[in-house]
């Protein structure tokens, strides 16, 4: 890139830059940028330079493969339901401790070598997420529905410029610990914080017409379309649930929710601070 293109990506970054600065932005972080090293620190990059312009941000992680990765050391094999996976009393303490421990501990020691401030939470502390277990039509184990979200923690974080980076695995008010989709999560936290924004990071482009064709990215959507989307076939499979957690924190005072693809390098950044944006957006 030639120095007047360089110019030219920053003055176009200045009034969303303004814009956005004091606002609370909520990043659920999974998928491939969770795995390739290069773009887990992209990724950071990405999350401490909105710190450094004055963005409150909040990040919600999974940890998916490192749970089946554990599962397997241990003998136990993965099972899942629906995209869901089954959560058995051992198989829910292996996921505490791998989501809460060893996971949510290297994305803050990251963060910081990446010049960031951040604190590890999950939705245990402060009671910060309280669920009951996830009624279905098969018994999907220790996996939660989400009840109640308690911010104090997450307001305590941000308020002493640390960015919380948040495990999900939530209180049961019956006294056990349940697994939660972090995509729910995200979407509850955003919403019961009044974030300006959600942004949902997968392993695809966005809400595409065509899974075929990558071309077909739907950029924008109203949420009152999202009905005839499903309709139409537009919206099926994995992308419902994520679609359905969009629309939820819309309805709920989201302003904006996004999709976007987190194999693209500085793909929050590219969605943030560019006029043409990367993914779908939700409003």
């Amino acid at each position: 890139m030639d120095l007047s293109n360089r110019a030219k990506v920053l003055i176009q970054a200045m009034p969303y830059i303004k814009q956005y600065s004091g606002e609370t932005i909520v990043v659920k972080y999974g998928g491939n940028a969770m795995i390739n090293e290069q773009l887990k620190s992209a990724v950071m990059s990405d999350i401490v330079l909105m710190q450094l312009v004055g963005i409150n941000v909040v990040l919600v992680h999974g940890g998916g493969p490192e749970i089946s990765s554990m599962l397997e050391k241990t003998g136990k094999e993965s099972k899942f339901i629906n995209g869901m996976r089954v959560t058995d009393k051992e198989t829910i303490d292996i996921v505490q401790m791998v989501l809460a421990g060893k996971v949510n501990k290297s994305l803050v020691k990251l963060l910081e070598e990446h010049g960031g401030s951040a604190i590890g939470l999950c939705g245990l502390d402060g009671k910060m997420l309280m669920a009951e277990k996830l009624i279905t039509g098969e018994d999907l184990g220790y996996v939660g529905e989400i009840k109640e979200v308690n911010p104090k923690a997450i307001y305590d974080a941000v308020n002493n410029n640390y960015i919380p980076i948040i495990a999900t695995v939530a209180c049961g008010f019956d006294g056990e610990v349940y697994n939660i989709n972090a995509d729910l999560a995200a979407a509850q936290i955003a919403a019961k914080i009044k974030a300006k924004k959600l942004i949902l990071m997968t392993d695809i482009r966005g809400l595409l017409r065509d899974v075929n064709d990558e071309s077909s990215l739907i950029s924008v959507v109203n949420v009152s379309e999202v009905p005839g989307l499903k309709r139409d076939g537009i919206i099926k499979g994995g992308m419902i649930p994520k679609v359905d957690c969009c629309v939820d924190a819309v309805r709920s005072g989201v302003s904006r929710a996004h999709i976007i693809d987190g194999r693209i390098e500085h793909s929050i950044l590219l969605e943030l601070f560019s006029d043409e944006g990367i993914g779908t957006m939700f409003y």
